[in-house]
């Protein structure tokens, strides 16, 4: 669709009360995600007070924002239809807005504001009683109040309640903030994610390892809780330095799905189209899907591309290449594209030096301790077809551990 076209679609809708407006947009767009989109980051910078003249609506499509999302960063590629309800009501309504100062439930007192999703704000905030100390309070945001997104937010708390692991941020409280809506307070982890972590410390291979041992132990826990993360990457594992030791923390699960039951009495929706999590850590069937057809194995494909990551330097798809296809195009290579070896994407890749010296080890030594056992941990859980990928989480620890201590890993042709 032109741009004008588009524009002349936006200039309609933004004249229609938000009720109108959610039902005009289905008819507009069908099932065109990528003009859903389009028309989604117009309102985004409407709210926002900025003007969605024809120029700047142009400038919009020009720019990297929409496919920004799918590249990583903490704000993550969860498209903005799963969130139309919320999106477009916030154009009427009135919102009570967190700032530092703010006092939560009369014993939490905010302090900073340290992340942003697609449905909530993240703040260190200070508890006064019964205890006094430092913890991170997660709000939804202002605009954010449609029942699919409280119904989600609820969600996160409950999987996070349901969980009690060492390396899972844990909930150490809730309630309802004065603008109504739920809030939940978590342990504060002063980590940074997993690939910072590593690369600051300058962490072997081994090391690197076994950092990522117990990050497969946490998922295999939330797993056997029933829960489904579907958004694991770096930036969702935070790695602190606790007496000397690093100790990583799997965090954010507000895009977690139960394999059985409800989490919540409230019935939550996923738009029609509408993908979760991020692009280029997400499983084949998760790509292409609302996310109905994922189970335990979609965590377990996302950990090979963390794991990849971790021990290259590079993710199995080439984030330029992603960055500059369309979406329909993005979920095609995940779901057809088979990823190189990390040793055969490592030995051709000009960052090759500096990414062995990041691990302390010589190029050529580099590439052939990836090249046999570890090649192919990694593309296991990578592969395709679900069923031929680990079927637990605590099977890829195993393997893992068995290579740490120089036991060959069996390979089942």
């Amino acid at each position: 669709m032109e741009p004008d076209q588009i524009q002349s679609i936006f200039d309609r809708l933004i004249k229609l009360s938000p009720a109108e407006r959610k039902t005009a947009l289905e008819s507009e767009c069908g099932d065109d995600r990528e003009v859903r989109e389009q028309i989604l980051e117009l309102f985004a910078k409407h709210e926002s007070g900025q003007a969605a003249s024809s120029n700047e609506f142009q400038a919009t499509l020009d720019s990297d924002s929409i496919r920004d999302r799918a590249s990583g960063s903490h704000s993550d590629f969860q498209v903005a239809t799963q969130d139309l309800d919320g999106r477009m009501d916030a154009q009427t309504s009135e919102y009570n807005v967190f700032k530092s100062g703010s006092v939560i439930s009369k014993r939490f007192t905010l302090q900073k504001k340290i992340g942003e999703g697609g449905m909530g704000e993240v703040w260190v905030a200070s508890q006064h009683e019964p205890v006094k100390r430092k913890v991170a309070i997660k709000l939804i945001k202002a605009g954010m109040d449609s029942r699919a997104v409280i119904a989600r937010f609820e969600q996160e708390r409950q999987a996070l309640a349901l969980m009690n692991h060492p390396n899972i941020a844990r909930v150490l409280d809730g309630g309802m903030a004065p603008n109504g809506h739920p809030f939940f307070v978590m342990e504060l982890v002063d980590g940074v994610p997993l690939n910072e972590f590593c690369d600051r410390e300058r962490m072997s291979p081994r090391e690197r390892l076994e950092l990522f041992v117990p990050i497969c132990q946490a998922i295999q826990h939330a797993h056997q809780k029933g829960i489904v993360h579907r958004d694991l990457k770096p930036a969702n594992i935070l790695v602190s330095l606790i007496d000397g030791r690093a100790v990583p923390k799997v965090i954010d699960f507000g895009v977690a799905k139960a394999t059985g039951g409800k989490l919540t009495d409230q019935t939550i929706s996923t738009q029609f189209g509408a993908i979760v999590g991020t692009l280029e850590y997400m499983s084949p069937e998760q790509a292409g899907s609302s996310g109905s057809d994922v189970d335990t194995r979609s965590d377990i494909y996302s950990l090979g591309v963390v794991l990849y990551e971790l021990l290259t330097g590079l993710r199995p798809l080439d984030k330029k290449k992603l960055k500059a296809a369309g979406l329909a195009e993005m979920i095609r290579v995940i779901q057809e594209e088979d990823p190189s070896k990390p040793s055969t994407r490592l030995s051709t890749h000009d960052s090759l030096p500096s990414l062995a010296a990041m691990r302390r080890i010589d190029p050529r030594k580099l590439t052939a301790l990836l090249r046999g056992e570890l090649d192919w941990i990694v593309l296991k859980c990578m592969d395709k077809q679900r069923d031929r990928r680990y079927g637990t989480a605590n099977g890829l620890a195993r393997d893992i551990q068995r290579y740490l201590v120089q036991r060959y890993v069996l390979i089942l042709g």
